[in-house]
């Protein structure tokens, strides 16, 4: 028994490191961009080792976005059990952390319309529970903040609520990182800002 639970830890620092890289390769060059090839030679493995985890790119990238979940729920449960924060605050710091993890390199960039990546997903059981969790947390907050008045209640919920997972691949972070005038925390207070107060001009 011994032998079988070092191994499996073995197999499961293997498994990490995967999906590390791929972590990297996606935030770096994307779902479509990504090579299976490249992840091995990342990790310093055979492609068929790799492939011994993880059957196809499609599963690395699914692999990888349930860690990205886990990690959001991670940031949700923390936010939730702050007696004095708001619904909005709530949002914000979310969003908040969403963009720091995308400015340090740290977000996996997946494309919303590749067929054989969202086939993959629609058979993901652990994928669509944690997205099912992370949506109703997250909506539960746009719907207090929009009867508090702190988000129009004008708007569909779900529109808010996609507005806010958008942040999570916005491609303006990105942009005002390239132009080098804003440092990263600049950054994040500018989209959060154009996130939930608009473009109006202040009085």
């Amino acid at each position: 028994m011994a032998r079988l639970a070092f191994r499996e830890r073995i197999l499961q620092v293997r498994e990490d490191a995967i999906l590390e890289a791929v972590n990297r390769l996606l935030a770096d060059k994307g779902f479509d961009l990504m090579t299976v090839d490249e992840v091995a030679s990342e990790v310093g493995i055979a492609k068929a080792s790799l492939y011994r985890h993880f059957p196809s790119k499609e599963a690395l990238a699914a692999a990888a976005l349930v860690r990205l979940l886990e990690r959001t729920l991670s940031v949700i449960e923390q936010q939730g059990a702050l007696a004095d924060a708001t619904p909005l605050s709530r949002l914000r710091a979310v969003v908040r952390w969403a963009l720091t993890e995308q400015l340090s390199g740290e977000m996996p960039a997946l494309p919303s319309q590749n067929s054989s990546l969202r086939a993959e997903l629609a058979a993901h059981p652990r994928y669509l529970d944690l997205l099912t969790q992370v949506g109703d947390r997250l909506g539960g907050w746009i719907t207090a903040a929009q009867r508090d008045g702190s988000i129009d209640p004008a708007l569909p919920p779900e529109l808010v609520l996609f507005t806010i997972f958008a942040r999570a691949c916005d491609p303006v972070p990105g942009f005002l990182k390239a132009g080098g005038r804003f440092g990263d925390e600049q950054i994040v207070e500018l989209v959060l800002g154009s996130c939930f107060d608009g473009l109006r001009a202040r009085s």
